[in-house]
């Protein structure tokens, strides 16, 4: 991939930086040789991003291109707009208040050169916010209205205004930057047609796929065109350099899953877990209501309200044993049993702490809780999961705080009861057409759908054990045809 730095102006560039190409954007918009090839990153240090400018179509015609222009179209809107900077004011408030915790006056101004400061002390500020605005060049100016700083404008800074005393240290930026491992990737081949960035921490005992199910999707993305990378949370900005996200960690909203989901919507890519998915399936209270307003059958189910007593009407509806849910839990860490009024009164006591809301459902006893893997409203996988050993859930928590699985087997779908599969192709159609994994009870010849996990496993030995490589293939065949539909 060949990297280029657009200028108003190629022959007043002063700065030279190793392996970029510095071009004109009047060369760049009018040029067929920048026109007809894919293979291009560009980075548009135009003096002005303005509506109709000729920064402002650099960047246009650059995903036109397919080349991840840097600013983004909807990064240059985004600089515009007040309320987006109140929000990432808001957004990184903490780092805001330390950062400039020192300082006097009541105005502060910061530059931002390749998400560096020359100031130790406002490294980690310019950093968080080149991730969210990620541009080059950046002016942000904050003001001090006691008791604390907000961010009151993000704007470019253009090539031709940076300060003769800081264009030294913006070489070295410059250099670092574009010398960076990352960026120069001697893997890269010219079959390569597009980027997917993995979001994966192996460390983690929870986590959707193993291993060796990261390195087939690497493997089988190849012989697709995609090139593939692991990325971890310390990567958001670099978000844009991608085509695809494909987010392999246990996802919720209120952690940096979303936040890689929502950016990465937001620039163009093709993602999984989409934001609208997280935010469905990550929420109990939500998945309950759409289930029960769709005919969707489910155990018999009551919403508790913080306040408002509940232990004994719950006792009256359920009796014990009852199970208790918190709205954003996952892999059933969130989820409890109670047996009788002493323990219901304290989980619920407990689940109140973080949530006005708790979810209650009676109990049905299964060996085993079917999981149905949807892609695209279509079944990809069936796997039976049976409860931990002397337990009532698939996973247990141990004392010394490892966890215990229970057995598993993977069927051909057309070997799991019709009902089973009709109900859970009804249910994930309600999220949408991307990955999630239906969970469903079987007992006494009905079924009742649990929940929808819009992260579900997908692990070398399990999930893909009835179709083999295929299970990976559809899902990057579908990520692939979600790009290039977007495109």
């Amino acid at each position: 991939m060949n990297f280029l730095l657009i200028v108003d102006d190629s022959k007043n560039w002063k700065l030279e930086i190793p392996n970029v190409e510095i071009v004109s954007a009047n060369s760049y918009l009018t040029d067929s040789k920048y026109s007809e090839k894919r293979k291009f990153k560009v980075f548009n240090l135009c003096k002005s991003y303005r509506y109709q400018s000729y920064g402002y179509y650099v960047s246009l015609l650059a995903e036109a291109r397919w080349h991840k222009p840097v600013p983004s179209i909807s990064t240059i809107q985004d600089m515009k707009s007040n309320s987006i900077t109140k929000i990432t004011s808001e957004e990184i408030e903490e780092i805001i208040q330390s950062s400039l915790k020192d300082i006097k006056s009541n105005k502060f101004v910061l530059k931002i050169y390749f998400g560096e400061n020359n100031l130790k002390k406002y490294e980690k500020l310019s950093h968080e916010i080149f991730t969210l605005f990620y541009t080059p060049f950046l002016r942000v100016t904050f003001s001090y209205n006691h008791p604390k700083w907000s961010a009151q404008s993000v704007i470019p800074i253009p090539a031709d205004e940076i300060p003769e005393e800081d264009k030294e240290f913006v070489m070295e930026c410059a250099r670092r930057y574009f010398s960076k491992k990352r960026i120069f990737n001697s893997r890269r081949k010219n079959f390569f047609r597009y980027n997917m960035a993995i979001l994966y921490n192996g460390l983690l005992e929870e986590k959707p796929s193993n291993r060796r199910a990261i390195n087939k999707f690497i493997k089988l993305a190849e012989t697709l065109g995609i090139e593939s990378e692991i990325i971890t949370k310390e990567d958001y900005s670099r978000i844009p350099e991608f085509d695809i996200l494909f987010i392999r960690e246990t996802t919720a909203v209120n952690n940096h899953t979303y936040r890689f989901s929502r950016r990465a919507s937001a620039e163009g890519l093709s993602v999984i877990d989409d934001p609208e998915s997280i935010l469905k399936c990550c929420n109990k209270v939500y998945l309950t209501e759409i289930l029960k307003n769709n005919n969707i059958s489910i155990p018999k189910t009551l919403i508790v309200k913080k306040n408002n007593g509940g232990v004994d009407e719950i006792i009256n509806q359920f009796g014990f044993p009852v199970v208790l849910k918190k709205p954003d839990s996952s892999f059933s860490l969130g989820v409890k049993k109670a047996e009788n009024k002493e323990e219901l009164t304290k989980l619920l006591s407990d689940f109140f702490e973080n949530s006005d809301l708790v979810i209650c459902q009676e109990y049905v006893p299964t060996s085993f809780d079917w999981r149905i893997g949807v892609l695209n409203k279509k079944p990809l996988f069936a796997c039976r999961y049976y409860m931990a050993k002397k337990y009532w859930q698939i996973l247990k928590k141990g004392r010394d705080g490892k966890t215990k699985e229970g057995d598993s087997d993977t069927i051909p779908i057309e070997q799991v009861p019709k009902k089973v599969l009709k109900e859970a192709l009804r249910a994930a159609k309600l999220i949408g057409d991307g990955l999630y994994g239906v969970d469903i009870k079987e007992t006494n010849g009905k079924v009742y759908v649990i929940e929808i996990n819009d992260n579900p496993n997908i692990d070398a030995g399990t999930e893909d054990k009835v179709l083999g490589k295929e299970v990976y293939l559809r899902i990057l065949n579908h990520l692939i045809e979600k790009l290039e539909h977007r495109k």
